[in-house]
């Protein structure tokens, strides 16, 4: 990673954050976008502090104007594009029948159309340095999890478009990477989304059992570096994946059990 430059959507926090120093400390210099600015001058302070250069930039990746505009500032600073990882997501927690759609549209335009755009515009120079695109997905894009079909669905979506996306650039010399780090100790629970779209605020989840996100960011970069093309990090993931794959009708109850054991799940087990 020495002298490459690295494009982190929402890398002001949780992974993201921790996807900055781990790249940086390699070697890397890193652009980050963020929509909030405060915590965009708070985390360029941090990377500075820690000797790595960097530049904060304030974009919705949900807009593909400031999509467009991230890229080309970033390669205008530094001249040069390597690696793009398409972090910025949200979740949601909700029965779809209870769901404002316009909820489910929201997380769709953050994290499935977040990833097109910022691809769309990075591709050209990605491919002159024959880099790296990484998606920082979920095992919700192997499986289905109840009470997030708007989560699930992105997650799919976005699993759908890197992988055809690596199906064409086969003989380019593209890297594409889809990382799903599992249950990870970050605010993302803490700001998805309820059924009415307002922020559930409380993590229903026991993060201090989880991953960290500083280990997380340490994988996705040793498989960066080796260019892998898939990484399910925790041992529940790939046994989800696995049992989804041979046994779907097993892999329905398991998972229910597993997401109506959360504290105050909408989903209920019949008595």
């Amino acid at each position: 990673m020495k002298d490459k430059v690295v494009l982190i959507t929402g890398g002001t926090s949780g992974i993201g954050k921790a996807l900055a120093f781990a790249f940086g400390g390699a070697g890397a210099k890193i652009a980050f976008s963020g929509r909030n600015p405060l915590n965009l001058e708070q985390t360029s302070k941090d990377l500075t502090a820690a000797g790595i250069d960097n530049l904060a930039l304030q974009a919705d990746v949900s807009v593909e104007e400031q999509c467009q505009r991230m890229v080309q500032q970033t390669v205008e600073t530094y001249g040069r594009l390597d690696v793009l990882i398409n972090n910025a997501g949200i979740s949601m927690r909700a029965l779809f029948e209870d769901l404002d759609l316009n909820v489910l549209r929201q997380v769709m335009d953050i994290n499935f159309w977040g990833t097109v755009y910022s691809t769309k515009y990075a591709l050209p120079y990605i491919k002159a340095a024959k880099g790296s695109v990484i998606g920082i997905s979920s095992v919700a894009g192997y499986r289905g999890l109840p009470a997030r079909t708007g989560y699930s669905a992105s997650k799919f979506a976005m699993h759908g478009f890197l992988e055809t996306l690596r199906t064409e650039l086969l003989y380019s010399g593209v890297h594409v990477l889809l990382a799903c780090p599992g249950f990870t100790a970050s605010n993302i629970r803490n700001t998805a989304l309820s059924a009415n779209g307002q922020q559930q605020g409380e993590t229903p989840r026991a993060e201090e059992k989880m991953m960290s996100a500083e280990e997380v960011a340490e994988r996705i970069l040793k498989a960066t570096v080796k260019r892998k093309r898939d990484l399910v990090m925790t041992t529940q993931g790939k046994m989800a994946v696995w049992v989804n794959k041979l046994f779907p009708s097993l892999a329905d109850k398991l998972v229910f059990n597993v997401m109506a054991k959360e504290k105050d799940s909408p989903l209920k087990k019949p008595r």
